[in-house]
């Protein structure tokens, strides 16, 4: 039955894709790696034109440097550098993990779509978790910036590896998350706006 249903391999496409990409947001090398390990083992489909992400060399690398980012994000001072290039790191993530999923497509559709919906929704979530980061360093004066890495970190890991087993619920954590992370990221941001007010007019 779900085979008559009308676009529903591009449909599920969107799914993992968007998965990926709000998975890029929280951390731009780990859903990276969980495709690189998974493609791999050959535990899911990767396309010729991705192939690169499934061989050993992307494999260790893509390794390296998420253990990297992870142990960063728990260094005070660095963790704020990475807030300055992560999102245009995040939205360039997204838009690959996006991208491969879209293959059968035209190069200029494939990569218009990567980078409105894969490299936006991982945009958005960067951003967002870098105001909330930035706000934690000025009230609690970075101790609650732990908490936050590390709710980055299990985000990236469970949406990474329901992107790719269970797409559907995927993308609706994806939205639930964007949600929450354009709220509470504005909200963050206005916070730490208003604080350096205060803190200029004394």
């Amino acid at each position: 039955m779900l085979d008559q249903i009308p676009y529903l391999p591009y449909i599920l496409s969107a799914f993992i894709g968007i998965g990926l990409a709000a998975a890029s947001g929280f951390r731009v090398f780990l859903p990276m790696f969980a495709v690189s390990l998974a493609s791999y083992f050959q535990w899911i489909p990767m396309s010729e034109s991705f192939d690169w992400l499934s061989s050993l060399p992307a494999l260790i690398t893509t390794g390296i440097a998420m253990i990297a980012e992870i142990l960063a994000y728990y260094i005070p001072f660095v963790d704020h550098f990475l807030d300055t290039i992560s999102i245009p790191m995040a939205t360039v993530a997204g838009s690959i993990l996006f991208a491969s999923q879209f293959t059968e497509l035209g190069t200029f559709p494939q990569w218009a779509l990567a980078l409105i919906a894969g490299g936006g929704t991982a945009a958005t979530i960067s951003s967002g978790f870098a105001g909330i980061r930035a706000a934690s360093t000025a009230t609690t004066g970075g101790l609650g910036n732990s908490v936050v890495g590390t709710t980055e970190t299990a985000g990236a890991g469970i949406m990474s590896i329901l992107a790719m087993a269970a797409p559907f619920i995927a993308a609706i954590f994806a939205i639930i998350t964007l949600i929450l992370v354009i709220v509470f990221g504005r909200k963050a941001w206005r916070k730490l706006k208003k604080r350096k007010q205060i803190n200029a007019t004394h």
